[in-house]
């Protein structure tokens, strides 16, 4: 077979790791060994305990076959979550597909810092109304709406693509949301609807920086979640500006931003005349990656 003449030195489910790990080494992929293995699992469908318990099976030539594709797509940098089709996210599992932004353990931080925030300023079985602008795979909203599931649910977004996959991940997750198709706010604006709590990560990265991305990220996941305009400022000017229109009192705001970008961030939201209060919270690198604003809590009243 093909792959049998590729790799011909490969029998056992180990020696397939060995040069599955040595071959993306050779073609410069951060973490071949990581790597090596979640395609490895992908393609004999094992989970983590069958494959270390198996190491000395014989790899099957069909799985093999697989094994060889994905490196070499890997190779050509499509992003590894797009191959094996998922991406956990707060400690689950997420569908991805091209069309939708791959979740990062960053945007964790936001969703943490909603709950958190939420945790202090009401009751912890209000039911609360919640909107997430920028559905994408649904990481944000899918995982509010498990984490809280008397919360009211609805995501906003301009992409198709985006809807379909965040309603699979809702269904497969058991999560209630409600999904609105529509541009940031506009949606909520046009229901008359206000929100307790508003939460995105929106395309922040300036338009000049979108090309000179890495080229998974540039050549792969959709523009339209990425390019967030000449500054990368343009969606939270746009969301900032909609903030008296659509955020009860008192009301949560929490945005992931770019690196940078915090500081300006956070004037916007001062600038809406409904933010009392702002916190920025860095990331495990310490770049300063979530802005959250308070709106008429009890202690920005004292």
């Amino acid at each position: 077979m093909q792959a049998q003449r590729e790799w011909p030195d490969v029998t056992t489910v180990r020696e397939a790791l060995a040069r599955a790990s040595s071959f993306l080494r050779e073609a410069g992929v951060a973490d071949p060994p990581f790597e090596a293995e979640l395609l490895l699992r992908h393609c004999l469908g094992w989970d983590r305990t069958r494959y270390l318990i198996s190491l000395g099976e014989p790899m099957p030539a069909d799985a093999l076959a697989c094994l060889i594709d994905l490196c070499q797509r890997r190779a050509r940098r499509e992003p590894i979550q797009y191959m094996i089709g998922t991406q956990e996210f707060y400690g689950r599992p997420f569908r991805v597909r091209p069309g939708v932004l791959i979740p990062r353990p960053e945007t964790e931080i936001l969703v943490e810092q909603v709950l958190r925030h939420a945790a202090v300023i009401w009751p912890s079985e209000q039911p609360l109304v919640v909107a997430d602008i920028g559905t994408g795979s649904g990481a944000i909203c899918v995982t509010l709406a498990c984490e809280r599931p008397h919360w009211q649910v609805s995501t906003v977004d301009l992409s198709p693509d985006a809807t379909v996959i965040a309603r699979e991940n809702a269904e497969q997750l058991g999560a209630r949301v409600r999904f609105l198709r529509g541009d940031l706010t506009q949606p909520l604006v046009e229901e008359g609807l206000q929100v307790d709590i508003l939460v995105s990560n929106p395309p922040y990265i300036p338009s000049a920086v979108v090309d000179t991305l890495d080229a998974e990220v540039r050549a792969y996941e959709p523009r339209l979640a990425l390019d967030g305009g000449a500054d990368g400022l343009d969606c939270y000017r746009r969301l900032c500006e909609a903030l008296p229109a659509v955020l009860k009192r008192p009301g949560l705001v929490a945005f992931e931003v770019g690196i940078h970008q915090s500081r300006d961030v956070a004037g916007l939201m001062k600038e809406s005349g409904v933010i009392d209060e702002v916190e920025i919270i860095p990331d495990l690198a310490g770049i300063e990656r979530v802005v959250v604003g308070r709106a008429g809590t009890p202690s920005s009243q004292r």
